[in-house]
């Protein structure tokens, strides 16, 4: 409650916010602000338990930025593990643009997001190959990928394979709000997995997840080498792991995020395989990082706003 009375007199470079609080707790605040039409850069503060994996997925969806990991002890707390990712957090949500006000994708959105799949999937029609889309997020992916996978089909005539930066806890809880929201199945990818069309798997926080051929299928598998981009999974690796697959070829999509990761993957991708790359918009994204890094690199092949991915995916590789 006093947060809320500074906020709505001042300005401040980042606010970050904790849940358990007395009287109002922060979802409340974050939906005050939502009300009142405070612009705020929160970052909030969350526990990898179930139930505070979902409430992360709330405030995100709420107009957080982004979160840090709590320590599970003070001890920790002390380690330059933590206060170098809380220090990095905080550097990049202060060069971010104030969030908008935008609300959450729900099942009404999904409804209306389903006659748009159908327009597109009749002009998609039958794209010949065998083919997978390999999406890369990280800051402000959560909430993105709420406006890609809802509008993916079930029919979609590929696999979908995502890395989200989140630490181990946060994905399965991903997972499970994706699929909520979609006609295609969404799970967090298991060890082993054999990737179907028209199915999406999200990589599993703590990993870094790999696909290799395996008896003519494509399988996942998981490596557990250090951080790399300073992320855990890294999408990175996906790609590096797919330019030894069998497909025919791959859609890369990289969206909203701080750093480079998917460059170097990507690179690497086209000089094995045929390769078509789709980077989100500077305006649409909460943090042009990673897409800026493919742009720039000049990997693009398509530069669209965040709300036109999933067609432009869908007319890349088609439906069955």
């Amino acid at each position: 409650m006093e947060a809320l009375e500074l906020l709505k007199k001042n300005t401040y470079d980042v606010v970050v916010l904790d849940v358990n609080m007395p009287k109002m707790n922060g979802l409340e605040l974050l939906k005050e602000l939502q009300r009142n039409k405070i612009a705020a850069r929160v970052v909030m503060a969350s526990t990898d338990t179930k139930e505070g994996a979902k409430t992360t997925l709330d405030a995100l969806e709420l107009g957080a930025l982004d979160f840090v990991h709590k320590p599970d002890s003070a001890f920790d707390c002390r380690k330059d593990l933590f206060r170098n990712r809380l220090i990095q957090i905080l550097e990049v949500a202060t060069e971010t643009k104030m969030p908008s006000f935008s609300r959450a994708f729900s099942i009404e959105d999904a409804r209306t997001s389903k006659k748009m799949v159908e327009l597109v999937s009749r002009h998609a029609g039958k794209v010949k190959g065998n083919k997978i889309v390999a999406i890369a997020s990280s800051t402000g992916g959560p909430k993105a990928l709420q406006s890609v996978v809802p509008r993916i089909p079930a029919k979609l005539n590929a696999p979908v394979v995502i890395v989200q930066h989140m630490p181990a806890g946060f994905t399965a809880s991903l997972a499970e709000r994706l699929n909520s929201l979609s006609e295609a199945e969404v799970k967090e990818a298991g060890e082993g997995d054999v990737l179907l069309p028209g199915k999406v798997y999200i990589a599993k926080g703590g990993k870094h997840l790999k696909i290799r051929s395996s008896g003519g299928r494509h399988v996942i598998y998981y490596s557990d080498e250090p951080t790399r981009e300073g992320v855990k999974p890294c999408a990175n690796y996906m790609y590096e792991a797919l330019a030894e697959c069998k497909y025919d070829q791959i859609v890369c999509a990289v969206l909203t995020g701080m750093g480079a990761d998917g460059t170097k993957g990507i690179s690497y991708l086209k000089n094995k395989r045929n390769v078509h790359v789709i980077a989100q918009d500077e305006n649409s994204c909460a943090v042009y990082g990673m897409p800026k890094s493919i742009v720039t690199s000049g990997l693009a092949n398509q530069v669209v706003p965040l709300e036109q991915i999933a067609q432009e995916i869908i007319m890349n590789v088609g439906v069955m």
